[in-house]
Protein backbone atom coordinates (compact mmCIF):
# COMPACT_ATOMS: atom_id res chain seq x y z
CA UNK A 1 0.00 0.00 0.00
CA UNK A 2 1.17 3.26 -0.88
CA UNK A 3 0.29 6.74 0.74
CA UNK A 4 0.21 9.64 -1.64
CA UNK A 5 0.69 12.46 0.86
CA UNK A 6 -1.14 16.10 -0.04
CA UNK A 7 -1.06 19.30 1.59
CA UNK A 8 -4.27 19.66 3.99
CA UNK A 9 -5.32 16.44 3.29
CA UNK A 10 -5.25 13.75 5.87
CA UNK A 11 -4.37 10.18 4.45
CA UNK A 12 -6.40 7.29 5.41
CA UNK A 13 -4.30 4.45 7.05
CA UNK A 14 -4.54 0.89 7.33
CA UNK A 15 -3.90 0.68 11.12
CA UNK A 16 -3.07 -2.86 13.02
CA UNK A 17 -1.12 -2.30 15.76
CA UNK A 18 -1.19 0.39 18.53
CA UNK A 19 2.37 2.07 17.75
CA UNK A 20 4.36 3.58 14.46
CA UNK A 21 7.55 3.39 13.29
CA UNK A 22 8.27 5.79 10.67
CA UNK A 23 11.49 5.75 8.68
CA UNK A 24 12.93 8.15 5.72
CA UNK A 25 16.37 7.31 5.32
CA UNK A 26 18.06 4.37 3.47
CA UNK A 27 19.52 3.05 6.85
CA UNK A 28 16.79 4.18 9.05
CA UNK A 29 14.11 1.61 7.05
CA UNK A 30 16.78 -0.75 7.63
CA UNK A 31 16.86 -0.11 11.30
CA UNK A 32 13.16 0.36 11.06
CA UNK A 33 12.44 -3.51 9.29
CA UNK A 34 14.77 -4.26 12.33
CA UNK A 35 12.97 -3.05 15.13
CA UNK A 36 9.35 -4.16 13.67
CA UNK A 37 10.51 -7.78 13.73
CA UNK A 38 9.91 -6.93 17.51
CA UNK A 39 7.25 -5.05 17.80
CA UNK A 40 4.24 -7.28 16.50
CA UNK A 41 1.70 -4.31 17.37
CA UNK A 42 3.17 -1.82 15.31
CA UNK A 43 2.81 -0.94 12.09
CA UNK A 44 5.76 0.15 10.07
CA UNK A 45 5.94 3.45 7.41
CA UNK A 46 8.52 4.26 5.25
CA UNK A 47 9.06 6.32 1.87
CA UNK A 48 8.69 4.32 -1.34
CA UNK A 49 11.78 5.05 -2.58
CA UNK A 50 13.46 2.46 -0.06
CA UNK A 51 11.03 -0.23 -1.67
CA UNK A 52 12.19 -3.61 -0.64
CA UNK A 53 9.12 -5.69 -2.66
CA UNK A 54 8.23 -7.49 0.60
CA UNK A 55 6.02 -4.63 2.15
CA UNK A 56 2.69 -6.33 0.81
CA UNK A 57 3.65 -9.54 2.27
CA UNK A 58 4.73 -7.84 5.53
CA UNK A 59 1.94 -5.84 5.47
CA UNK A 60 4.13 -2.11 5.15
CA UNK A 61 2.65 0.51 4.37
CA UNK A 62 4.88 3.69 2.14
CA UNK A 63 4.34 7.02 1.35
CA UNK A 64 5.21 9.73 -1.45
CA UNK A 65 5.61 13.23 -0.41
CA UNK A 66 6.89 14.88 2.69
CA UNK A 67 6.43 12.72 6.35
CA UNK A 68 5.82 15.85 7.55
CA UNK A 69 1.44 15.27 5.83
CA UNK A 70 1.84 12.01 7.36
CA UNK A 71 1.59 12.77 11.03
CA UNK A 72 -1.46 13.89 12.12
CA UNK A 73 -3.20 11.19 11.27
CA UNK A 74 -0.37 9.14 12.95
CA UNK A 75 -1.24 11.37 16.00
CA UNK A 76 -5.13 10.06 15.57
CA UNK A 77 -4.65 6.81 15.22
CA UNK A 78 -1.64 5.41 17.09
CA UNK A 79 -0.90 5.23 21.20
CA UNK A 80 2.67 5.86 20.48
CA UNK A 81 4.90 7.03 17.24
CA UNK A 82 8.63 5.54 16.68
CA UNK A 83 10.64 8.08 14.52
CA UNK A 84 13.98 7.15 12.81
CA UNK A 85 13.93 11.13 12.26
CA UNK A 86 16.42 13.86 13.42
CA UNK A 87 15.17 15.38 16.91
CA UNK A 88 14.88 18.87 15.71
CA UNK A 89 13.10 18.16 12.51
CA UNK A 90 10.36 15.90 14.85
CA UNK A 91 9.80 18.69 17.03
CA UNK A 92 8.86 21.37 14.54
CA UNK A 93 6.89 18.63 12.83
CA UNK A 94 5.12 17.98 16.19
CA UNK A 95 4.72 21.39 16.78
CA UNK A 96 1.53 22.27 15.50
CA UNK A 97 -0.11 19.02 16.51
CA UNK A 98 0.17 18.90 19.86
CA UNK A 99 -3.15 19.60 21.99
CA UNK A 100 -2.78 18.33 25.49
CA UNK A 101 -0.58 15.86 27.09
CA UNK A 102 -3.41 13.83 28.39
CA UNK A 103 -3.85 12.94 24.68
CA UNK A 104 -1.08 13.23 22.82
CA UNK A 105 0.43 9.99 21.66
CA UNK A 106 4.23 9.08 23.31
CA UNK A 107 6.92 10.20 20.26
CA UNK A 108 10.09 8.66 20.63
CA UNK A 109 13.12 9.48 18.03
CA UNK A 110 15.91 7.30 17.67
CA UNK A 111 18.80 8.49 15.74
CA UNK A 112 19.71 7.06 12.07
CA UNK A 113 22.76 5.44 13.07
CA UNK A 114 20.26 3.37 16.16
CA UNK A 115 22.77 4.50 19.32
CA UNK A 116 20.26 6.84 20.86
CA UNK A 117 16.73 6.65 21.54
CA UNK A 118 14.94 9.51 22.68
CA UNK A 119 11.60 10.20 24.78
CA UNK A 120 10.41 13.21 23.28
CA UNK A 121 6.24 13.54 23.63
CA UNK A 122 4.17 12.35 26.69
CA UNK A 123 7.00 10.63 28.64
CA UNK A 124 4.45 9.72 31.31
CA UNK A 125 0.61 9.89 30.29
CA UNK A 126 1.46 8.80 27.03
CA UNK A 127 4.41 5.86 27.97
CA UNK A 128 7.15 7.37 25.78
CA UNK A 129 9.46 7.09 28.54
CA UNK A 130 8.55 3.02 28.49
CA UNK A 131 8.76 2.67 25.18
CA UNK A 132 11.87 4.45 25.12
CA UNK A 133 12.97 1.82 27.44
CA UNK A 134 11.76 -1.34 25.48
CA UNK A 135 12.95 0.27 22.46
CA UNK A 136 16.37 0.94 23.34
CA UNK A 137 16.84 -2.60 24.88
CA UNK A 138 15.77 -3.64 22.12
CA UNK A 139 18.00 -2.37 19.26
CA UNK A 140 20.85 -2.06 22.44
CA UNK A 141 20.80 1.46 22.17
CA UNK A 142 21.03 3.91 24.91
CA UNK A 143 17.89 5.65 26.62
CA UNK A 144 17.54 9.20 26.67
CA UNK A 145 14.93 10.00 29.30
CA UNK A 146 14.66 13.93 30.44
CA UNK A 147 11.42 13.82 33.05
CA UNK A 148 12.33 14.85 36.45
CA UNK A 149 10.77 12.30 37.99
CA UNK A 150 10.23 8.90 36.15
CA UNK A 151 7.00 8.56 38.37
CA UNK A 152 5.55 5.44 37.36
CA UNK A 153 8.34 2.87 37.02
CA UNK A 154 5.91 -0.02 36.62
CA UNK A 155 5.31 -2.93 33.49
CA UNK A 156 4.02 -1.71 30.86
CA UNK A 157 1.31 -4.19 29.78
CA UNK A 158 1.75 -3.63 25.90
CA UNK A 159 5.66 -3.54 25.70
CA UNK A 160 6.18 -6.48 28.32
CA UNK A 161 9.12 -8.74 26.88
CA UNK A 162 8.77 -6.66 23.81
CA UNK A 163 12.65 -6.59 24.41
CA UNK A 164 13.37 -10.43 24.28
CA UNK A 165 10.61 -10.83 21.27
CA UNK A 166 7.65 -12.05 23.54
CA UNK A 167 4.61 -12.03 21.96
CA UNK A 168 1.09 -12.13 23.54
CA UNK A 169 -1.59 -15.33 22.84
CA UNK A 170 -4.32 -12.70 22.75
CA UNK A 171 -4.85 -9.04 22.98
CA UNK A 172 -7.84 -9.00 24.06
CA UNK A 173 -7.29 -8.47 27.66
CA UNK A 174 -4.67 -5.76 27.56
CA UNK A 175 -6.52 -2.56 28.20
CA UNK A 176 -8.07 -3.93 31.04
CA UNK A 177 -4.77 -5.89 32.96
CA UNK A 178 -2.75 -2.24 31.98
CA UNK A 179 -5.84 -0.41 33.81
CA UNK A 180 -5.27 -3.06 36.99
CA UNK A 181 -1.24 -2.19 36.89
CA UNK A 182 -1.95 1.32 36.46
CA UNK A 183 -4.29 1.55 39.29
CA UNK A 184 -2.40 -0.42 41.58
CA UNK A 185 -4.62 -3.44 41.75
CA UNK A 186 -3.32 -6.56 42.90
CA UNK A 187 -1.36 -8.05 40.04
CA UNK A 188 -0.02 -11.52 39.58
CA UNK A 189 3.30 -12.50 37.55
CA UNK A 190 3.75 -15.87 36.59
CA UNK A 191 6.91 -17.11 34.74
CA UNK A 192 7.93 -20.36 33.80
CA UNK A 193 10.15 -19.75 30.17
CA UNK A 194 11.84 -16.67 28.87
CA UNK A 195 14.23 -14.33 30.27
CA UNK A 196 14.31 -13.08 33.49
CA UNK A 197 16.03 -9.64 33.41
CA UNK A 198 12.91 -7.67 32.25
CA UNK A 199 12.34 -5.83 35.42
CA UNK A 200 15.39 -3.48 34.54
CA UNK A 201 15.07 -0.43 37.45
CA UNK A 202 16.93 0.13 40.32
CA UNK A 203 14.14 -0.38 42.70
CA UNK A 204 12.34 -3.40 43.47
CA UNK A 205 8.78 -3.98 41.96
CA UNK A 206 5.53 -1.88 42.83
CA UNK A 207 4.33 -3.32 46.09
CA UNK A 208 0.55 -4.27 44.15
CA UNK A 209 3.02 -6.58 41.84
CA UNK A 210 3.90 -9.78 43.01
CA UNK A 211 5.27 -12.84 41.55
CA UNK A 212 4.18 -16.51 42.34
CA UNK A 213 6.32 -19.41 41.13
CA UNK A 214 3.42 -21.39 39.91
CA UNK A 215 -0.35 -20.46 38.53
CA UNK A 216 -1.67 -22.70 40.69
CA UNK A 217 -0.56 -20.34 43.68
CA UNK A 218 -1.38 -17.65 42.03
CA UNK A 219 -5.20 -18.56 41.62
CA UNK A 220 -5.33 -19.26 45.27
CA UNK A 221 -4.87 -15.50 46.01
CA UNK A 222 -7.06 -14.33 43.66
CA UNK A 223 -5.56 -11.64 41.77
CA UNK A 224 -7.13 -8.83 39.82
CA UNK A 225 -5.09 -9.45 36.94
CA UNK A 226 -2.10 -11.50 35.79
CA UNK A 227 0.74 -12.01 33.21
CA UNK A 228 1.76 -15.54 32.80
CA UNK A 229 5.24 -16.21 30.90
CA UNK A 230 5.01 -19.97 29.53
CA UNK A 231 5.83 -21.46 26.02
CA UNK A 232 3.18 -24.05 27.43
CA UNK A 233 -0.71 -24.64 26.78
CA UNK A 234 -2.57 -24.22 29.92
CA UNK A 235 -4.85 -26.65 31.58
CA UNK A 236 -8.36 -26.35 31.81
CA UNK A 237 -7.84 -25.82 35.26
CA UNK A 238 -4.99 -22.72 35.04
CA UNK A 239 -7.63 -21.19 32.23
CA UNK A 240 -9.12 -18.68 35.18
CA UNK A 241 -6.24 -17.06 35.97
CA UNK A 242 -6.59 -15.66 32.03
CA UNK A 243 -10.03 -14.00 32.81
CA UNK A 244 -8.31 -10.42 33.30
CA UNK A 245 -4.60 -11.91 32.43
CA UNK A 246 -1.96 -11.61 29.37
CA UNK A 247 -0.40 -14.69 28.16
CA UNK A 248 3.09 -14.45 27.23
CA UNK A 249 5.01 -16.12 24.43
CA UNK A 250 8.69 -16.32 25.09
CA UNK A 251 10.85 -17.47 22.24
CA UNK A 252 12.54 -20.26 24.26
CA UNK A 253 11.48 -23.33 21.73
CA UNK A 254 14.36 -25.25 19.80
CA UNK A 255 13.45 -27.47 16.93
CA UNK A 256 16.62 -30.17 16.81
CA UNK A 257 15.84 -31.26 12.87
CA UNK A 258 16.63 -34.09 10.68
CA UNK A 259 15.22 -35.23 7.20
CA UNK A 260 15.39 -37.08 3.88
CA UNK A 261 16.46 -34.45 0.94
CA UNK A 262 13.69 -32.89 -0.61
CA UNK A 263 11.18 -33.25 2.06
CA UNK A 264 8.34 -30.50 1.66
CA UNK A 265 7.93 -27.89 3.78
CA UNK A 266 4.00 -29.13 4.19
CA UNK A 267 5.45 -32.19 5.89
CA UNK A 268 7.92 -30.77 8.10
CA UNK A 269 5.20 -28.12 8.91
CA UNK A 270 3.09 -30.94 10.00
CA UNK A 271 5.05 -32.72 12.08
CA UNK A 272 6.75 -29.68 13.66
CA UNK A 273 2.38 -28.86 15.09
CA UNK A 274 1.85 -32.16 15.43
CA UNK A 275 4.93 -32.38 17.78
CA UNK A 276 3.88 -29.66 19.94
CA UNK A 277 0.34 -30.37 20.53
CA UNK A 278 1.60 -33.47 21.61
CA UNK A 279 3.83 -31.57 24.33
CA UNK A 280 1.18 -29.05 24.69
CA UNK A 281 3.76 -26.31 23.57
CA UNK A 282 2.69 -22.86 22.04
CA UNK A 283 4.29 -22.37 18.33
CA UNK A 284 4.30 -19.23 19.22
CA UNK A 285 7.65 -19.87 21.15
CA UNK A 286 9.71 -21.53 18.80
CA UNK A 287 12.97 -19.86 18.51
CA UNK A 288 14.75 -21.78 16.05
CA UNK A 289 15.50 -25.10 13.55
CA UNK A 290 18.47 -26.39 14.06
CA UNK A 291 19.93 -29.22 12.41
CA UNK A 292 23.41 -30.29 10.73
CA UNK A 293 25.42 -28.20 8.12
CA UNK A 294 24.40 -30.96 5.13
CA UNK A 295 21.02 -29.54 5.53
CA UNK A 296 21.91 -25.77 5.59
CA UNK A 297 20.35 -25.99 1.66
CA UNK A 298 17.21 -28.28 2.29
CA UNK A 299 14.52 -25.81 1.26
CA UNK A 300 11.24 -27.46 3.22
CA UNK A 301 13.20 -26.78 6.65
CA UNK A 302 14.79 -23.30 4.70
CA UNK A 303 10.98 -22.45 4.13
CA UNK A 304 9.06 -23.50 7.31
CA UNK A 305 11.73 -21.35 9.44
CA UNK A 306 11.46 -18.46 6.88
CA UNK A 307 7.33 -18.51 7.22
CA UNK A 308 7.34 -18.64 10.51
CA UNK A 309 10.29 -15.85 11.06
CA UNK A 310 12.48 -19.00 13.07
CA UNK A 311 16.17 -18.81 13.20
CA UNK A 312 18.27 -21.71 11.24
CA UNK A 313 20.87 -22.69 12.28
CA UNK A 314 23.31 -25.78 11.37
CA UNK A 315 26.52 -27.63 12.64
CA UNK A 316 29.21 -29.70 12.00
CA UNK A 317 29.32 -33.59 11.99
CA UNK A 318 32.15 -32.29 14.36
CA UNK A 319 30.17 -30.02 16.51
CA UNK A 320 27.07 -32.56 16.97
CA UNK A 321 29.40 -35.27 17.62
CA UNK A 322 30.52 -33.35 20.91
CA UNK A 323 27.39 -33.81 22.69
CA UNK A 324 26.32 -36.51 24.52
CA UNK A 325 23.02 -38.12 23.17
CA UNK A 326 20.86 -40.53 24.47
CA UNK A 327 19.98 -42.32 21.21
CA UNK A 328 23.21 -42.49 18.89
CA UNK A 329 22.81 -44.42 15.13
CA UNK A 330 25.70 -45.92 13.50
CA UNK A 331 23.42 -45.47 10.25
CA UNK A 332 23.14 -42.04 10.81
CA UNK A 333 27.02 -41.79 11.24
CA UNK A 334 27.78 -43.98 8.10
CA UNK A 335 25.52 -41.12 5.57
CA UNK A 336 26.08 -37.71 7.59
CA UNK A 337 29.63 -38.60 10.01
CA UNK A 338 27.18 -37.37 13.44
CA UNK A 339 26.14 -39.82 15.40
CA UNK A 340 22.83 -38.03 15.45
CA UNK A 341 21.12 -34.67 13.93
CA UNK A 342 18.14 -33.47 15.38
CA UNK A 343 18.97 -34.50 19.11
CA UNK A 344 22.06 -32.98 19.59
CA UNK A 345 21.23 -29.92 17.30
CA UNK A 346 18.67 -28.81 19.88
CA UNK A 347 20.62 -29.14 22.89
CA UNK A 348 23.61 -27.26 21.05
CA UNK A 349 21.68 -24.56 20.03
CA UNK A 350 19.39 -24.51 23.04
CA UNK A 351 22.20 -24.81 25.95
CA UNK A 352 19.90 -27.45 27.54
CA UNK A 353 21.29 -30.67 29.37
CA UNK A 354 17.66 -32.60 28.74
CA UNK A 355 15.29 -32.53 25.90
CA UNK A 356 11.63 -31.70 26.51
CA UNK A 357 11.21 -34.97 23.37
CA UNK A 358 14.57 -37.03 22.85
CA UNK A 359 13.76 -37.75 19.38
CA UNK A 360 10.46 -39.01 16.87
CA UNK A 361 10.13 -40.34 13.13
CA UNK A 362 7.71 -39.38 11.41
CA UNK A 363 8.00 -39.94 7.69
CA UNK A 364 10.52 -38.11 5.95
CA UNK A 365 11.24 -36.09 9.11
CA UNK A 366 13.26 -36.57 12.53
CA UNK A 367 12.52 -34.25 15.79
CA UNK A 368 13.93 -33.49 19.02
CA UNK A 369 13.09 -30.56 21.04
CA UNK A 370 14.52 -28.54 23.37
CA UNK A 371 13.49 -25.50 25.84
CA UNK A 372 16.26 -22.65 26.61
CA UNK A 373 17.04 -22.60 30.35
CA UNK A 374 17.34 -18.87 31.46
CA UNK A 375 18.74 -18.65 34.28
CA UNK A 376 18.79 -14.73 36.39
CA UNK A 377 21.77 -12.43 35.27
CA UNK A 378 22.00 -15.33 32.27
Amino acid sequence: MTILLEEGINPPLKQQGTYAIVAITKHGVELARNLSTSFENADLYYMKKFEKGDEEEQNIQMFEGSVRLLLPSLFQSYKGIIMIISLGAVVRMIAPLLKDKKTDPGVVVIDDKGEHVISVLSGHLGGANELTREVAATLGARPIITTASDVQKTIPVDLFGKRFGWVWDSAEKLTPVSASVVNEEHVAVIQESGEKEWWDYDRPLPDNIKTYTSIEEALQVKPDAALVITHRQLTEEEQPILANGVLYRPKVIVLGMGCNRGTSSDEIESVIKETLDELRFSIKSVKAISTIDLKKDEEGLIETAKKYGWEFSYYSPEQLNSIEIEQPSDTVYKFTGAYGVSEPAAKLYSGARTLELVKKKSGNVTISVAVIPHERGK
